[in-house]
């Protein structure tokens, strides 16, 4: 049932799952869903759990940093096949096993690796705002080919040919336009510089508190 909710939302979006429009997915009447689950908040709180469960957890016993590496390109791998997932993943009041056992393993990594409980807070604040808002980002971008992902003769890059945007036409005919790129390739330095900014964070404090 979860799967079949999931598959609804992925396909039309989230706003398009009903108590109704899951029934017909699976066949079935809706009263009969009842059975399972009491309301649609429920179905909601089990597709949010299922795609946490996706997420690869990095584990205890290794070095902080590699290990939250991992992580973070797992959950961007998740929340890309399941962009619709991106703002429910905080939002539920009643998580569910495989949400706590996440939000419970990054903490962990950050306290054995050598994080006060406040920069365990900053720093699981960061990383998860990093994570959600790129993917966030790269799920509203345009397909490629579309448009925006064409080549420098672009008609949106020849209306700007009177000089207002310079440093915009700049990047996007230097950059942005040219063979072979790809935002997403934007994370994994972003990633890197808040690992780096973390990781001098607690080595210059002496914050070495496990």
């Amino acid at each position: 049932m979860l799967r079949g909710a999931i598959s609804i939302a992925g396909e039309s979006g989230i706003g398009s799952l009903t108590i109704r429009s899951l029934a017909h997915a699976l066949g079935v009447k809706p009263m009969s869903l009842y059975h399972y689950v009491a309301n649609k908040d429920e179905i909601l709180d089990g597709i949010v759990d299922l795609v946490f469960s996706q997420i690869e957890l990095p584990s205890l016993a290794g070095a902080w940093r590699p290990e939250l590496h991992q992580w973070a390109h797992s959950a961007r791998r998740v929340l890309t096949r399941n962009s619709w997932a991106i703002a429910l993943l905080e939002s539920r009041t009643t998580p569910g096993p495989a949400t706590l056992r996440h939000h419970d393993r990054i903490i962990g990594v950050l306290r054995r690796g050598g994080f006060s409980v406040p920069m365990t807070a900053h720093a699981y604040a960061l990383l998860d705002s990093y994570v959600y808002g790129f993917a966030l980002q790269e799920a509203a971008l345009p397909p490629v080919g579309s448009g925006m992902a064409a080549g420098p003769g672009e008609p949106i890059v020849q209306s700007f040919s009177d000089g207002s945007y310079p440093y915009l036409v700049e990047l996007a005919v230097e950059h942005v336009f040219q063979p072979g790129h790809d935002f997403g390739d934007e994370f994994a330095f972003g990633l890197d510089l808040i690992l780096d900014g973390l990781a001098t964070s607690i080595s210059g404090s002496g914050d070495t508190r496990i």
